[in-house]
This record gives C-alpha cells, structure tokens and sequence, in this order.
C-alpha cells in the first residue's frame, strides 16, 4: 500500500505511463506529475516489463537474509530462553551474542516475554495493569519496597523437583519459609530474610535490620511502601519501627500491585535464579545459598530497569563500599 504521502497511487502511476505511451517525453511528464525523472523512468520501466501489474507496489522485504542468524544458533536460544526463563542480555552473555540479536531471535519466533508467563512453569499468563504510568525517585534511601514471598519448604533428600511426582516424595505438611524482602526503588539495591512467619514483629525486625543494611551503605531511608497486608498496616511492632526512624509510611492501592511493582518483580527474581534455580536436597541448602545469590543480585547482576548498571553502582558513585 502506498504511503499516506506517496505522489503517486497505481491509479497515477497508470495515468503516467498513459502520457508516456502518447509519446511525450519522461521528463515533461515527470514534471507535470511532480515526481522525479528516476521515479518516472521506474515506473515506466516496470510497465513494459510486466505491464498494468508493474504499476502495483511491492514489498520492500529483502529476497534472501544471508547475515540472519544460523538456525542452529537460534534453537540454542530458544532452548536456553525455555531452560533458563531469562531475558535477552543474560542468554547473551552465555552464547556470546550481542542481547538485540537474542531479542530478535525470540520475537522472531514469537516466544511470549517474560511479564507473561509463570516464572516456575513458564506457562503463559494473563496480567493487565489499569495505569502504565512507571516512576522512580531520585536518590537512593527515599523509597524502599517492602513485601513477603511464600516458598514450601523442601523434605530433606529433596522434592518433586529432584525426583518427580510420586508417593515417596513426601513434602506436604512440613510448612513454609517466609522470603522478607526489600528492595530501594532507586538503585534496586536489595536485601532478604527467611523466617517462619509473617508476623508483625517479624517484618518489624527485617525493617529494623534493613535500614541499618542501607545505613552501612550511606543510604537513609525516607520512605517504606507496602501492600495492605496486616503486619505492615496493623502491627505495632512495624509502626514503632517506622516512628523511631521518622520514616513515612506508604501503601498502594488495594488491587494495584505493580504500585509495589519493584519488589514484586525482586520476588519473582528471586524466585527464578535462587528458590527454583536448580532442584536442592534439602531445605537449608537453599537457605543457605540466599546470601551469595543476593551478594551476586546487588554487585554483578545488571538491571535494565537502571540501564544496565548494577545495584552497587548506582548507590556508590565513584564512594563508599559494599558491606
């Protein structure tokens, strides 16, 4: 289809090629028409080759692609997208591509993106947000995301993930870990602990030990947002916290969960690269492997949310250390 501000439809282009046929010169008809002698002689040419269907507009799509990627090397794509559940600029680093060949590759084959699936099974999901306003403050410490994330516990020799669906594998009743995380809006720098409750005086305490965290790093905390769940809104505990270190306290909307979108994504994160990375053997196993996988989340793994910088990046600035 031509363009909104083509000079010539393939009704003009035929009227063209009519004037020329009477015997008038290309470039006076070119003229008159208001296009250029090139355009003219084009169409002209291309109505003696294959008359009134020359005049028809035609794809602009290359015949043939010699430098796309080999097939070979985007079923190595697909296989590490499905195995990994990770995005473009990660799969790069471990096939030694460039990230917008990855991208291209998995829009190619309409793989969905990552927002849209489960990150355990990666079955498709639907989600829909009612604003897609985004934001971010301005310096590190003045918001900081709090939220909880729920993991069954692992019987020791390990779960169905380790041995598949079956009746040896008994994992049911032994209860829950407790993921309280946090995470600073601005520099995505975050910090975790499992406990075996969601208490009010638990998450109480996490705050308590994550301002000090932050504090190490420089870093006051101005403000905490949260869900509306009842240790956050309800417990005293938490409140005390937030009047001792005259710290506001905010919550979203009910229903609006990407207000708290950042921890909501640190959670699934999480999820993916540590709680359901690879099939553990026991429970403290993968409690105890929380801490170098967070020590790798805030110093080496980049973010594209804060152009590819790290968390550690953002909050030093050419100062302070890492503790």
């Amino acid at each position: 289809m031509s363009h909104a501000n083509a000079r010539l439809t393939p009704a003009g282009r035929l009227i063209m090629v009519q004037r020329i046929q009477s015997g008038r010169a290309v470039a006076h008809v070119a003229a008159e028409m208001g296009i250029s002698r090139t355009t003219a002689w084009r169409w002209w040419r291309r109505f003696r080759e294959s008359g009134p269907a020359g005049l028809v507009d035609r794809s602009s799509v290359a015949g043939s692609h010699p430098a796309q990627t080999k097939p070979c090397r985007e079923t190595r794509v697909r296989i590490m997208r499905h195995l990994t559940r990770r995005g473009p600029v990660f799969i790069a680093s471990k096939l030694g591509m460039q990230a917008s060949t990855v991208g291209r590759v998995l829009r190619r084959h309409h793989t969905p993106l990552l927002r849209e699936i489960d990150p355990v099974t990666g079955t498709v999901i639907r989600a829909t947000r009612r604003s897609a306003r985004r934001y971010e403050h301005d310096h590190p410490g003045s918001l900081i995301h709090v939220d909880v994330k729920k993991l069954g516990r692992i019987p020791d020799g390990g779960g169905w993930r380790a041995h598949g669906r079956s009746e040896k594998v008994r994992g049911r009743g032994i209860g829950y870990d407790y993921i309280h995380t946090v995470i600073d809006d601005h520099s995505r720098l975050a910090y975790a602990e499992i406990h075996d409750d969601e208490k009010g005086a638990t998450a109480a305490g996490v705050l308590e030990r994550a301002i000090a965290f932050y504090a190490r790093l420089g870093v006051t905390v101005e403000r905490v947002i949260s869900d509306n769940a009842f240790a956050y809104r309800h417990s005293t505990a938490f409140r005390d916290v937030i009047d001792a270190h005259g710290i506001t306290q905010k919550f979203i909307r009910p229903h609006c969960p990407w207000t708290n979108g950042k921890v909501e994504r640190l959670n699934r994160t999480l999820a993916a690269e540590w709680a359901y990375a690879r099939p553990w053997t026991s429970n403290d196993d993968r409690r105890a492997a929380l801490t170098a996988w967070l020590d790798h989340y805030n110093l080496d793994r980049t973010h594209l949310g804060i152009g590819g910088k790290t968390p550690i990046d953002r909050i030093n600035n050419g100062r302070g250390q890492y503790i």
